[in-house]
């Protein structure tokens, strides 16, 4: 084959009807670098030889075409033994192959075959089992929305089953396993949790307890650290009797949190900001709040880092009153004064959600 190439290459340089205009083509780049004068040489032979290639390789590349075509009719025209028994109606061999695919763990392929026996067994000796097998391919192909929903289904339909109790907890389970990080939406964690707290109420004697047991709390530490970081954003973004409200929602909804020294603390500090930032015939009412939390504070965590920041609140809150006072008595002498006064806007009352939806712990103004 390179033998014949080179032939035709070198009778393809001899020829003078072929590189005439070659030749003028390479005269009239002749003032380039030589490194473009070789590039042009080189497309250009390629551009000639390339018709003769073709030519003298037609027969071989007609045959390739030929060949190719083929291949493609016979694969298109043939199916797979799995595609076959997937479209046949030998429900028992399906079955069968079915399961042999699922302990094969191609659960992919026993997930085809079993969406298409579902509805042809239901009502028969056989369905139980299938149903069971089921559901778990569905969570071993991680769809958890689907194993949590037939999990679900196989304990209802079947509650005298040996199973029964399993499937229960898988289902509930599913829920744990769709349980976004803290920083979503948690609607998957509170259903969690209420499934799995209705599986210890229906089984409590049973050895998933304990399992069960953690995974709730697990989840309830999750919420607990979405309220503790929604809380610390209101005071962030400087909504300050926001941040009051749901410091007090999260340590009521969990008393027993790591961060309750800490959420204190910033109770006051969210405290004494709304009051600093009040207009002055409301700042007095608010300071003395501010300053009951910080005193609450001293008395219950004496040896505590944020110590000497809750005593400097207190004193603060003692010198906006004083402030406060001094506006009004001089409002109260000088019309001006009072009419400026009485057009100062308060600060923005807002009221946000507890992470258990327990709204109604309110602050005084």
């Amino acid at each position: 084959m390179f033998r014949k190439l080179r032939t035709a290459h070198c009778q393809l340089k001899t020829a003078p009807h072929v590189l005439k205009d070659v030749k003028s083509h390479l005269y009239i780049y002749s003032s380039r670098n030589k490194r473009y004068i070789l590039a042009d040489k080189i497309i250009i032979d390629c551009f000639i030889l390339f018709p003769y290639l073709c030519k003298m390789f037609k027969k071989q590349l007609s045959l390739l075409a030929c060949v190719f075509a083929i291949l493609i009719i016979a694969l298109g025209s043939c199916k797979s033994k799995y595609e076959k028994l997937r479209t046949s109606n030998d429900n028992a061999k399906k079955y069968s192959e079915a399961i042999k695919l699922y302990n094969k763990k191609e659960y992919s392929k026993a997930l085809g075959l079993f969406d298409d026996l579902v509805t042809r067994y239901r009502g028969r000796a056989e369905a139980e089992d299938l149903f069971y097998y089921y559901a778990y391919t569905n969570y071993k192909l991680r769809d958890y929305t689907s194993a949590r929903y037939h999990f679900k289904t196989f304990a209802e339909t079947y509650p005298s089953s040996a199973r029964a109790e399993e499937c229960r907890f898988m289902a509930a389970y599913c829920y744990y396993l769709d349980s976004p990080i803290f920083s979503l939406d948690q609607a998957n964690t509170n259903s969690a949790i209420d499934a799995l707290q209705l599986f210890i109420n229906l089984y409590p004697k049973s050895d998933r307890v304990a399992e069960a047991s953690k995974l709730i709390q697990n989840l309830r530490d999750k919420l607990e650290e979405k309220s503790y970081a929604n809380s610390k954003l209101y005071l962030t973004i400087s909504d300050y009797q926001a941040a009051v409200i749901s410091f007090g929602n999260t340590l009521r909804d969990y008393p027993d949190t790591k961060y309750a020294e800490e959420i204190n603390f910033l109770t006051i500090r969210a405290q004494y900001l709304y009051a600093d930032h009040s207009r002055e015939d409301f700042q007095e009412v608010r300071y003395n709040l501010a300053k009951s939390y910080a005193q609450q504070f001293i008395d219950e965590y004496p040896n505590s880092k944020y110590l000497k920041d809750a005593k400097d609140y207190m004193k603060n809150s003692d010198l906006g009153i004083t402030r406060a006072k001094s506006v009004l008595a001089e409002a109260y002498s000088n019309p001006r004064i009072a009419k400026k006064l009485a057009v100062k806007k308060d600060s923005v009352i807002s009221q946000p959600p507890s992470e258990k939806g327990n709204d109604n712990k309110k602050i005084g103004n």
